[in-house]
């Protein structure tokens, strides 16, 4: 995953500190996890599932499994013939 650079390995002359997106992203989620605790984002998590399946049908959700269980056999099969060809 790409990061962005931070202002001194730019060449830029600013004075800011040297965190980088991911961090930030990071220390910012440590602390709104902080903030409002596990139990928040767990009933949050709870309303917006919820709030997916009664807008979807049973057939959309058997659809996402098809195609996600394909593309989950594509890559299986893709890294067998990648460890034949390692072999051979």
């Amino acid at each position: 995953m790409a990061e962005r650079r931070s202002a001194d390995e730019s060449g830029s002359d600013s004075s800011e500190g040297n965190m980088s997106v991911r961090e930030a992203g990071r220390k910012g989620g440590k602390m709104t996890r902080a903030r409002y605790g596990q139990e928040f984002f767990q009933e949050i998590g709870a309303k917006g599932g919820k709030a997916v399946s009664e807008r979807y049908t049973n057939e959309h959700f058997r659809e996402i499994g098809r195609k996600g269980g394909r593309r989950v056999a594509e890559l299986i099969e893709r890294a067998k013939q990648m460890d034949n060809d390692k072999i051979e």
